[in-house]
């Protein structure tokens, strides 16, 4: 039992689940129903970053509102998700989910018909809260919903909406700018939003573990939400603070000072927010650190992916979108089949195979340079998909099977969790890596290709136009000065793309490692038919 999570003995025993009858309850029309409410979820997060150039021009907003639009979805998403998973395991997953869609739609809306950017910062946060609300909600019902032989098959599917919501958003975010208005960006999730109450309303059953908490801890939610925030913040501001800087590691310290007061309290309280027991479980934690090192490689390298492609390579948002066809292409085949594989010889060795994937295919991508065509790059994007989908799938697998039926939505928070961090720690330390490298060779490339030297005052702006590609040719300049100021500034990113990918393929090997610790969860067969309301 050393290598089974403890609380797997304490589950009561199980009634075999009848078949279900009828719509509601049913297994593949309960995921097809929270898939489109996660779907919306996970399109807004990349989706929008199209929109905000014209948001910036339509309502006057300042850089720094533009970031807050993204930044304040992404901090009230990664600090509330822990907490909305009790509130599913409290409250029911069905009920979390329907409030999470309900309100995320009209959030949506809302924002359509914003006039001041204030009012979209403050939508998008309470975008970002209703989000939080619908994704462990999601796991929680598909794995009260699905047998344990299932259960896979069903992650897998669910990976792949995420997966194709995520790397789809910059293609249908730039037709619907392109073509219609940056409000239908947010107006298109209303009528999703509504096809998705409908269908939860008619499909989705609660279910509720016998042992489900009746009790909130509020200090503990006040605490951990605390601690995510004093983490996130920095790693978010990082780049425009300086890691050296005092605010970034007065944070930093903040959120292990939170943290380690979390930990006290949790082991002193009745019905904890996490009981700290599920980490005793070797696999669990094996599989929230994996996801954390898989989000590192993944969406920090994936951040100057698109840089690359429409600043080096001048091209638009759709066709960039496009281009990144063949990493979604195999996410969306290779999930799927990842848990038809989990399903069939466990995790450990897909999830393995998945993370050494991800290093080749990163390694691979580090070699990417300026003139590098479709055929490479497609090459390096489908086999770093082929490498994620076992990874996504997996690992959730792991976290949530390995965890008691009644902490299923915490698992689930704690799962996004993990994601969330390891994506903005992966933008952090990879945009410092690139930043590190780009000022180091700037300098020499420069004053090897004989320009003008540059004045210190504008060193820095130099610097950062650099670090995302972009060429700073000033109006006006003869074309073979340009020339010269375009080859420079782009082999010198390219230079520290290729830097930072080489860092993502060591997290990845790292991953890899992590991976052989995994297992098939111990407590995965409490699943269906369980507490039915």
């Amino acid at each position: 039992m050393s290598s089974q999570t403890p609380v797997a003995h304490a589950a009561p025993e199980l009634p075999v689940p009848e078949p279900p009858r009828g719509l509601r309850g049913h297994p593949w029309l309960t995921l097809f129903s929270v898939a489109i409410g996660v779907m919306m979820v996970a399109l807004d997060g990349t989706i929008v970053a199209i929109a905000n150039p014209a948001i910036k021009e339509d309502l006057g907003a300042s850089l720094a509102d533009v970031q807050w639009i993204t930044n304040g979805y992404m901090l009230a998403l990664a600090v509330s998700l822990i907490t909305a998973g009790k509130l599913g395991d409290r409250f029911g997953h069905r009920q979390t989910f329907l409030i999470g869609i309900l309100g995320f739609a009209a959030a949506s809306g809302a924002i359509g018909f914003s006039h001041e950017v204030a009012l979209v910062i403050i939508f998008r946060v309470l975008q970002g809260l209703f989000g939080a609300l619908l994704m462990p909600a999601a796991l929680g019902l598909l794995r009260a919903t699905f047998p344990a032989e299932k259960l896979n098959m069903a992650i897998g599917i669910w990976g792949m909406v995420i997966g194709a919501s995520t790397a789809g958003g910059p293609i249908v975010g730039g037709l619907l700018v392109e073509h219609v208005s940056w409000q239908s960006v947010f107006f298109i999730n209303v009528p999703v939003g509504v096809l998705a109450l409908v269908l939860g309303l008619v499909i989705l059953k609660d279910h509720r573990a016998e042992n489900a908490p009746r009790s909130f801890d509020v200090p503990g939610i006040v605490l951990l939400s605390g601690a995510m925030f004093c983490l996130i913040w920095p790693l978010i501001k990082a780049s425009d603070w300086g890691w050296g800087d005092a605010k970034t590691w007065g944070f930093l310290i903040g959120a292990v000072v939170l943290f380690a007061l979390f930990a006290v309290l949790e082991a002193k309280v009745r019905e904890p927010l996490i009981p700290l027991r599920m980490f005793r479980s070797v696999p669990l934690t094996a599989g929230t650190v994996l996801m954390v090192l898989m989000a590192f490689a993944f969406m920090g390298g994936l951040f100057f992916v698109t840089f690359y492609l429409q600043n080096v390579h001048g091209m638009t948002p759709v066709d960039s979108g496009l281009h990144l066809l063949p990493l979604t292409g195999m996410m969306i085949v290779g999930s799927p089949l990842a848990g038809a594989l989990i399903t069939k010889l466990g995790p450990r060795l897909p999830l393995v195979g998945g993370m050494v994937l991800t290093a080749v295919a990163t390694y691979g991508m580090s070699g990417l340079d300026t003139d590098s065509g479709t055929g490479p790059m497609s090459l390096w994007f489908a086999l770093l998909g082929l490498g994620l989908a076992p990874v996504m799938v997996g690992a959730t697998e792991v976290i949530v099977g390995n965890a008691p039926l009644e902490l299923s939505g915490v698992a689930g928070g704690l799962q996004q969790a993990a994601m969330q961090v390891g994506g903005s720690l992966g933008t952090a330390v990879l945009g410092a890596v690139m930043a590190s490298r780009v000022d180091q060779d700037l300098p020499d490339k420069w004053a090897a290709a004989g320009l003008p030297p540059v004045p210190p005052a504008k060193a820095s702006q130099l610097s950062d136009a650099v670090s995302a590609g972009i060429a700073p040719v000033p109006k006006g300049t003869p074309p073979q000065l340009a020339e010269k100021i375009t080859s420079v500034a782009h082999e010198t990113f390219v230079s520290g793309m290729g830097l930072a990918f080489t860092v993502a393929c060591g997290v990845a090997v790292v991953a890899a490692l992590v991976a052989v610790f995994t297992k098939r969860g111990a407590n995965a067969e409490a699943g269906a038919g369980v507490g039915h309301i």
